[in-house]
């Protein structure tokens, strides 16, 4: 897939910005808290309906206006779509081609994007959440209905949530509203670790084979999905679900006491390992980065592998954070095959061929100055 322009709005930095590419690689140059990685996020939202730096969509507008908006022209093996996000204090509005979608769920994937920013090492080496967020976002753009599972999955949770706190409190006694919520949040956290199951086997095929590649055969990576529940991915769909409601059940009392549901996908996490070892624990800065760099070169491959063509992929200030070897690897690997954007402060340091023959713009103060 291919942008073929970028509109924004009030924007972050930008109130009004019009861009046109015409090149697979776009080069975005400018000293830090010019405007650079507002752009790369600005397509980010515009695929996912939310930003990778923040949660609060009021941020993504500008400080005086009352709403964002961020449209592009974007050519697919099957056509060219018009995509368009509206963001505004009330929510957002997403159109394709014109018409708006009911449901974000249903606009998701139309763009396809890998972000690799710095902070992506927290991927490999931080919290738990900033994993399971990278498991709902990745697995999301490929399946609309995980979504779906996923927001139905949050609403129960919260009204189960609710009712262990007033159940605590003695404000309520309702097990047989326990017990439907139960049910419902059973059903859905297996449909929604079929979906993790799958997409964590998938992700360790190609992240196994690149990470080999990029450590000379040295390294063997793995990665294991963190279950806080018995559900295994040989369980069919019925006993999968007879395994969380007798989960719940024999958690029921802590679950009181804490006020909270204490199984589930919210709660997963997965591992890295690295020749057997936790690469958050025990691998060296090198590591950590090769692992991260294997996990986003996979996630490349497997979206081409589930929609049939390449991601567009946003590498936001990393070039940098890469030794000589491993740009290499990921710039080869990119080479005539994906779209890419990159922000960098200079150029001085990216010798390779790929990145001379890119469109430069050049960035200053929310302004943007193209150079072909």
């Amino acid at each position: 897939m291919f942008l073929k322009n970028l509109s924004l709005t009030h924007f972050r930095n930008y109130d009004a910005l019009s861009l046109t590419f015409d090149g697979p690689i776009q080069l975005f140059i400018g000293n830090n808290a010019q405007g650079k990685t507002n752009v790369l996020e600005s397509i980010y939202v515009l695929a996912l309906a939310k930003s990778h730096r923040t949660p609060r969509d009021k941020e993504l507008i500008a400080w005086d206006a009352d709403f964002a908006a961020i449209r592009s022209d974007v050519e697919r093996r099957y056509g060219s779509v018009r995509l368009e996000l509206q963001l505004t204090a009330k929510g957002k509005r997403a159109k394709i081609n014109g018409m708006e979608q009911q449901k974000l769920s249903e606009y998701v994937g139309a763009l396809n994007v890998v972000m690799f920013a710095p902070e992506d090492l927290g991927v490999v080496k931080g919290a738990p959440a900033q994993r399971r967020r990278f498991i709902d976002m990745e697995i999301g753009q490929v399946s609309p209905t995980y979504l779906y599972y996923l927001s139905n999955y949050n609403k129960v949770l919260a009204q189960r949530n609710q009712l262990l706190k007033d159940m605590a409190m003695k404000k309520s006694n309702s097990l047989e509203m326990l017990a439907i919520w139960n049910t419902q949040l059973a059903d859905l956290a297996v449909k929604l670790l079929r979906k993790r199951f799958e997409f964590i086997r998938k992700l360790e095929t190609w992240a196994r084979a690149i990470h080999a590649g990029i450590t000379d055969g040295k390294e063997t990576l793995s990665l294991h999905y963190e279950n806080s529940s018995p559900v295994t991915e040989e369980m069919a769909a019925e006993q999968a679900v007879e395994a969380m409601l007798a989960a719940y059940e024999e958690v029921f009392d802590r679950e009181m006491a804490r006020g909270s549901t204490l199984i589930g996908p919210h709660r997963d996490d997965f591992s890295l390992k690295v020749n057997g070892m936790d690469v958050q624990t025990y691998g060296s800065q090198g590591q950590q980065r090769t692992s991260a760099l294997s996990i986003k070169l996979a996630e490349i491959e497997l979206i081409k592998e589930e929609v049939g063509e390449y991601p567009v992929l946003l590498l936001d200030d990393v070039l940098s954070e890469l030794d000589e070897h491993r740009q290499t690897l990921l710039l080869e690997t990119i080479q005539d095959r994906v779209q890419t954007f990159v922000s960098t402060t200079g150029v001085e340091g990216l010798k390779h061929q790929v990145l001379q023959q890119a469109s430069r713009f050049y960035v200053r103060e929310g302004k943007i100055s193209g150079e072909r």
